[in-house]
């Protein structure tokens, strides 16, 4: 129930309908728990304390809950290791693919091509092409240990390819065509695959990309193939002649094959998702097939309410950790709709539209993207019918004031969770819950099963802004790094506190909720002043003159150097659009907020998952070559980020 559209800052907007708890996830598990003699108490608050209180109850419970189906020996639920050793479920087997596919029927995936073409699989005829995508690899030796990789677009054949590798318990990876050659190598060579399975070509924004020149440069820097499988049929261009052995995936999957799942350990290796890769070469991420699928089944069945039957929606290229959310929405009973190409065109309506039609019930979309649908005329309420959707799920950057506002006087009486995770575990560390209540500009708890907590620099606990760190194991914290020894896997998450996960997030807990401050490593600190550019953000953003923003801080030689780089809507004068966020930062924070410099741009640089290129810029103010901040091949814009570098070289050249 909506209280107030247009409440103020931390004000109540959204309060659940207690009628409705029993049914939902959390509601069900409550009840499940409370069955099998566990006081966890009615409440979610007092729900998620006894499920870090006790971990082992926790995990082994939800795990029956979730219908997984272990076989192996019982025992432990986790050794007593500490992070990030810690061993789950040891002796048990399972296999990811299997809980996804058995025992569904009705439709499994919904296909949306940027032409508006649809096609529907039912569960049925997706376990007969697992089957037989399986057998096919299976023939050429593909087994534990042999990583199979994509270059694919959100299609049909990128899910069975996913679940076809898992099945054999082979190892998958995937990233979506726009990447370039260098991406894609600096990722895939690393794995040494055995198998690629690629499209030619892919649509996107109306036009049919031909990828030929690239993937030759890839394959030719990819030695270890011995197969390529073509996916042809969703772009006019042909494939190409190639030294590894090549068929079309018509020709894969033609022979009907027997389903047959490998059981493997719990920690068995399952996939490799890749960090943003903006630096160095980009950390392999590998997670285990049970790890994964608990994360994955909490967040959806629980932080997400998605029931067998719903449609889920997330609006997430292949590359990007939430379209294994999408593949994993099957190990609910749900349906899931693949948005290909640009999901935004021809307009940003495309995705209210697409939900409308397929009568979705859980829709997933990045922050950005609601920012931007606010500073449109965009109703969505009066312009699609939108009855079936019970949840608007928001993640990958903090979301604003102005955002949540929006969603309830735009959108509708729906569930707003506002979510923050990671790649680093599959999963989110805070998100929603369907019988708690929304306040403006926060995020409403802390996931089942995680420990998170703000500290300090000292490593205290705080009542105020701190780091986010994760003080007990999750299940599906990463197994390894690819081709690590344990070193960088180490650097990156427990080198701050000993024994303890930092995320690299600033965090907050309130009475109200969670507010997420942005990144710790990208912290400005003016004069002893550490400020979050998530504050900066949310008070530049929400003006209708700003398309979007970008701040960084640089140490200088004696001087510390904080310019706010901006992207105008159109049609405004850049000089009004000063004016209005001098005044705003004044307004919302303090004139110790204000930058050094606003430098208008023609865009703000992301990579191609859409996380703001900060870091990068700031390195590149620093005196860093561009081609040692960032892979190109990585980012959204190239010629973007190039200008960028133009400016710093230029800013560098004045200051010496």
């Amino acid at each position: 129930m909506i209280i107030d559209a247009a409440a103020a800052d931390g004000e109540l907007i959204w309060q659940p309908n207690s009628a409705d708890f029993a049914q939902t996830g959390v509601g069900r598990f409550t009840e499940f728990v409370a069955q099998h003699g566990h006081e966890a108490g009615a409440d979610y608050e007092s729900l998620w304390q006894w499920s870090v209180d006790e971990p082992e109850q926790f995990w082994e419970l939800f795990a029956k809950f979730a219908g997984v189906e272990f076989g192996g020996v019982a025992g432990e639920v986790m050794s007593q290791d500490p992070m990030p050793n810690t061993k789950w479920f040891p002796g048990r087997t399972l296999n990811f693919a299997r809980h996804l596919l058995h025992g569904h029927e009705g439709t499994a995936l919904i296909a949306i091509s940027e032409d508006g073409g649809r096609e529907e699989t039912s569960w049925e005829s997706l376990r007969e092409e697992v089957a037989a995508l399986a057998q096919y690899l299976r023939v050429r030796g593909v087994g534990h240990g042999d990583c199979v990789v994509a270059i694919l677009p959100n299609v049909a054949e990128a899910v069975v390819g996913l679940l076809a590798t898992a099945s054999l318990g082979a190892i998958w990876s995937v990233c979506a065509p726009e990447f370039g050659a260098g991406a894609v190598v600096s990722r895939f060579a690393q794995l040494e695959p055995k198998v690629v399975l690629a499209a030619p070509g892919y649509m996107l924004g109306g036009k049919d990309r031909d990828r030929r020149e690239e993937l030759n440069e890839i394959f030719a820097q990819l030695p270890t193939v011995e197969h390529i499988i073509w996916v042809g049929r969703h772009t006019s261009t042909p494939t190409i002649e190639t030294a590894a052995s090549a068929t079309t995936w018509e020709q894969a999957v033609a022979e009907p094959a027997e389903l047959r799942f490998a059981d493997v350990e719990f920690s068995h290796p399952l996939w490799v998702l890749f960090s943003s890769g903006t630096t160095g070469i980009p950390k392999g991420i590998v997670h285990g097939h049970g790890g994964a699928l608990l994360e994955e089944l909490k967040m959806l069945l629980i932080h997400s309410d998605l029931r067998p039957g719903d449609r889920y929606l997330n609006v997430a290229s292949t590359s990007w950790v939430l379209w294994n959310a999408v593949v994993s929405a099957l190990g609910v009973g749900a349906t899931a709709v693949l948005i290909d190409g640009n999901p935004t065109f021809p307009s940003l309506d495309r995705v209210w539209q697409i939900t409308a039609q397929e009568r979705v019930a859980v829709l997933g979309v990045g922050a950005g993207f609601v920012h931007a649908c606010a500073k449109t005329e965009l109703v969505p309420q009066d312009e699609h019918d939108l009855g079936s959707l019970k949840s608007l799920q928001v993640t990958g950057s903090p979301l604003s004031t102005d955002g949540f506002r929006w969603v309830y006087s735009h959108v509708g009486d729906i569930w707003l969770a506002s979510m923050s995770g990671g790649t680093d575990i599959a999963s989110i560390f805070v998100g929603g819950s369907p019988n708690l209540p929304v306040h403006v500009g926060y995020i409403q708890a802390p996931a089942l099963g995680v420990r998170v907590e703000a500290w300090d620099e000292h490593g205290d606990p705080t009542t105020g802004k701190g780091e986010l760190v994760i003080t007990k194991p999750m299940p599906s914290m990463p197994l390894k790094f690819w081709g690590d020894d344990g070193t960088r896997y180490h650097e990156s998450y427990f080198s701050t506190y000993p024994g303890v996960w930092r995320h690299g997030d600033f965090i907050e807990f309130t009475q109200r909720g969670i507010l997420i401050h942005g990144r710790s490593d990208s912290t400005l600190n003016r004069n002893g002043l550490r400020l979050g550019s998530a504050d900066i953000y949310a008070a530049v953003e929400s003006l209708p003159e700003v398309a979007e923003a970008l701040i960084v801080g640089v140490e200088l030689g004696t001087d510390y150097y904080m310019p706010l780089f901006v992207q105008v809507t159109s049609g405004t004068d850049p000089e009004v659009a000063k004016t209005a966020i001098i005044q705003s930062i004044r307004q919302n924070l303090s004139v110790r907020y204000l930058p050094d410099e606003i430098v208008f741009m023609r865009a703000i640089p992301h990579t191609r998952t859409g996380k703001k290129l900060e870091v990068p810029v700031k390195r590149m103010l620093q005196g860093a070559p561009l081609d040692q901040v960032a892979d190109l091949g990585a980012v959204d814009d190239p010629e973007l980020l190039e200008e960028y570098s133009k400016f710093a070289l230029e800013k560098l050249a004045v200051i010496s």
